[in-house]
């Protein structure tokens, strides 16, 4: 007996990409095909669609998370797969930016800066713990090698930036950007209690400056590789905040930088720059984590959330 869902999914124009991508797969097509009937497990779908199962569990969790397919545990805790519903009803686009999320996320690995000062000690650490470069040698932080960073540091003052595209078309307008990086001081091996302000910019103004406590090396980082030991292991994750009101960290009003003096455009980069000023009260450096290090899955991320106009 057929388990579908009778009844028709709206779905918003802002989900139209997620959708026809989800629908824009061979394979994919064909799991919905083999659903049409009856739910199926995993090794069931492999099987009727002669290909290999990993394959089908990638394809199922992208159906998925479109809301197309929908999964229980079986008996044996198998997958159990099924359609969420039998018609979908995909609303269009009617002005700018109606197609996109409300949030666009862009994530930027560590080692992609397009700027840098830095000075000794410094460097960089690939994802395996192994150094990029020399230790404490400025140059490394310009071989092509530094995008494999997942970790890099540096001492004293000193800054990176960041060049973001901006992804909303023409005549759409913010509401507010967000930052978010996990970081921390940078001291000799590492020390709990080092502060150092660490200040970010977007655009040559300043959102805010975080005052890291410390260099944290007491654990083990939950992502940190098992071969890095006796340095720096994790960092804090920290967001910086600017929209129309100002800007704040973590919560905590910081400028009066609002997001319309960011100068915002189109068809310009938004450059971020992480900094510890030169005339910082706390000139301790800092460690910037990438995904495979630390405490926290992710890069650096730079959130745009686009403005909603609301129906009078």
């Amino acid at each position: 007996m057929s388990e579908f869902k009778q009844e028709l999914i709206h779905f918003p124009a802002s989900r139209m990409i997620d959708v026809a991508k989800a629908l824009s797969s061979d394979v994919r097509v064909r799991i919905l095909e083999a659903l049409g009937e009856k739910p199926m497990s995993v090794s069931q779908l492999a099987d009727a669609l002669g290909v290999a199962q990993p394959t089908v569990s990638i394809n199922v969790q992208i159906l998925e998370q479109a809301e197309l397919v929908e999964s229980r545990t079986g008996a044996g805790r198998e997958k159990i797969c099924s359609v969420s519903y039998r018609s979908i009803l995909l609303e269009l686009p009617s002005r700018p930016g109606d197609g996109l999320n409300r949030t666009e996320e862009i994530h930027m690995p560590i080692g992609m800066f397009s700027h840098c000062s830095v000075q000794p000690p410094c460097g960089l650490a690939a994802r395996d713990g192994s150094g990029i470069g020399s230790p404490d040698d400025p140059r490394a932080f310009y071989m092509p090698e530094r995008t494999e960073a997942a970790l890099l540091w540096f001492s004293g003052s000193g800054y990176l930036e960041y060049y973001f595209a901006n992804p909303l078309p023409p005549g759409v307008e913010l509401d507010e950007l967000c930052f978010r990086a996990e970081l921390c001081s940078e001291a000799p091996g590492f020390q709990q209690d080092w502060p150092s302000d660490i200040t970010v910019s977007i655009n040559d103004c300043p959102i805010g400056t975080w005052t890291s406590p410390g260099d944290f090396g007491d654990r083990k980082g939950r992502f940190s590789p098992d071969r890095w030991r006796g340095n720096t292991e994790y960092g804090l994750l920290t967001e910086w905040r600017v929209n129309g009101n100002g800007s704040t960290v973590n919560g905590k009003p910081s400028e009066g930088t609002t997001i319309e003096r960011l100068k915002l455009a189109f068809n310009q980069p938004v450059r971020v720059r992480l900094e510890v000023r030169e005339d910082a009260v706390n000139r301790r450096g800092l460690n910037l984590f990438g995904s495979g290090f630390g405490d926290h899955p992710q890069d650096i991320v730079l959130s745009f959330v686009r403005r909603i106009e609301r129906e009078e």
